[in-house]
């Protein structure tokens, strides 16, 4: 789908001046819109085809012009049938990985789980949020036509920090804010502090203690699922969390994490310590939440995502085809 508009994108370079900015934009309608040829467009401006092309290269250059592609979303209903019955889930999506990079299994896995979110939107709605570049994709994804009345937004565990877009807890929740109305709830803290008695204190506060009251009474979560291998961490990889903890949750049989409450492959509690550092919601209190869209994708999320779903963490899983057959063998 091609888009044209009449100003610049912010952030981009200084564009043409506005006398510039209108012909380019003439010149672009033209052409993509009405489907003229750049010779038309030549003859009716009165400039060369030649000139034309270099307009219209200007004018993708400038932001005048944009570009979008939606690519119909590939699903595969049989993997996604048997994962729910395997697993007893109110919902899954199976998209096809095929042999692409990341970024675009992200967007895939983005457009999938904004799907499964968008069924969920109603007036009235109580919707968590955590983090990471799967539950950002979703976001980026979610396409409304209009906003949800008396939507609460609640962001259900700290933020890592806002030099990284991905774990912004705090920016995420406002984008959603914005583009569908309500009222949002921030957790003004880290994700991770020093001791319990530094993360109760903060837990114990007015402001913090409200949101977490209204965490509770969520009708719908979406949460990513993160892993504590080093090569497919988060955490460890935007440096975060040191390679020492990520070994010490693993001696204790971690393979993963949901709101940085880790589990082992079966599905149990792991970390207890890092459990008690966090601030955010609890594992009781996470469980209490009727709807968790989990998203995730890559070969390196097989284990976690099966460690979620055996220990409840949630019961809708967005995964890619690739992970979705290693769920069904291992659980054989």
């Amino acid at each position: 789908m091609k888009s044209v508009e009449s100003q610049p994108r912010a952030g981009h370079r200084p564009g043409p001046g506005a006398a510039r900015g209108e012909l380019l934009a003439d010149v672009a309608e033209m052409y993509f819109l009405e489907g003229k040829t750049q010779a038309q467009i030549a003859r009716k401006v009165g400039v060369t085809r030649s000139m034309v092309s270099r307009m219209l290269s200007e004018a993708r250059a400038a932001g005048i012009v944009e570009f979008s592609v939606r690519r119909p979303l590939s699903l595969d209903a049989g993997l996604a049938a048997d994962l729910k019955k395997r697993f007893g889930l109110r919902q899954a999506r199976v998209v096809a990985a095929r042999a692409e990079d990341g970024q675009r299994r992200l967007r895939r896995l983005g457009a999938a789980g904004a799907q499964v979110l968008g069924g969920f939107l109603r007036p009235g709605l109580k919707l968590g949020l955590t983090w990471g570049t799967a539950v950002r994709a979703t976001l980026q994804a979610l396409e409304v036509e209009s906003r949800v009345p008396s939507l609460r937004i609640v962001q259900l565990i700290g933020a890592l920090g806002a030099r990284i877009e991905d774990y912004d807890g705090h920016a995420l929740v406002r984008a959603l804010e914005t583009r569908l109305g309500g009222e949002a709830y921030y957790i003004n803290a880290p994700f991770l502090v020093d001791s319990r008695e530094a993360a109760q204190e903060l837990l114990a506060n007015r402001s913090l203690a409200e949101t977490i009251a209204l965490a509770r009474q969520c009708d719908v979560a979406l949460l990513g699922v993160g892993s504590v291998d080093p090569q497919h961490s988060s955490f460890y990889q935007a440096g975060y969390v040191p390679l020492r903890d990520l070994k010490a949750l693993q001696r204790e049989g971690a393979v993963g994490d949901v709101c940085g409450l880790h589990f082992t492959a079966g599905g149990k509690p792991a970390g207890a310590d890092f459990s008690s550092r966090l601030v955010g919601i609890n594992e009781r209190q996470l469980r209490a939440i009727p709807v968790r869209i989990g998203v995730a994708g890559g070969s390196g999320k097989a284990a976690p995502v099966l460690g979620a779903l055996r220990g409840g963490y949630i019961n809708i899983l967005v995964t890619d085809d690739l992970v979705a057959r290693v769920l069904l063998k291992e659980d054989e």
